[in-house]
């Protein structure tokens, strides 16, 4: 240590770099949302049992090749990680799809759907509105008629 640094007299290492260099990185907004909790974790989850089924069937592999007792029980153990390794990405899946029904569910004004459901309801009350307007004035001529 020389004495500057003992001093405190050393320059932070904050933004230091010659002038007219362009920065190392420049930070960009994200492109994509991030995922929900329940999702994320999940997901980690996921990574976690898919990684150790990796191992699993790599140690299983070399010790058939190697000819070990342990051959077996691994290949075994190697089976069993597979199916909790599914069973792990379709909790993802799931869990992905429970949240987006329950919080995610966001209407569109452009939708086609209900572009067609607004026009249906408006041919219906045009068609309501007719048959009152029929209504009323067949009703009325007939009142006409039988009071003459």
């Amino acid at each position: 240590m020389d004495t500057q640094e003992r001093e405190g007299a050393v320059e932070p290492a904050g933004d230091v770099r010659e002038p007219g260099r362009p920065p190392l990185w420049v930070e960009e907004p994200a492109t994509r949302r991030r995922m929900p909790d329940p999702v994320r974790t999940a997901a980690v989850r996921a990574v976690l049992v898919l990684s150790v089924t990796m191992i699993l069937a790599m140690v299983a592999f070399l010790t058939a090749l190697a000819g070990s007792w342990l051959s077996f029980p691994m290949v075994l153990s190697g089976v069993a990680s597979t199916v909790v390794a599914t069973w792990a990405v379709l909790d993802v899946w799931v869990t992905r799809q429970v949240w987006n029904q329950r919080n995610g569910v966001v209407s569109e004004p452009s939708s086609s759907a209900r572009r067609l459901r607004r026009e249906r309801r408006r041919a219906r009350r045009e068609a309501r509105a007719a048959r009152r307007d029929a209504a009323r004035t067949g009703h009325r001529g007939t009142d006409r008629l039988s009071r003459a």
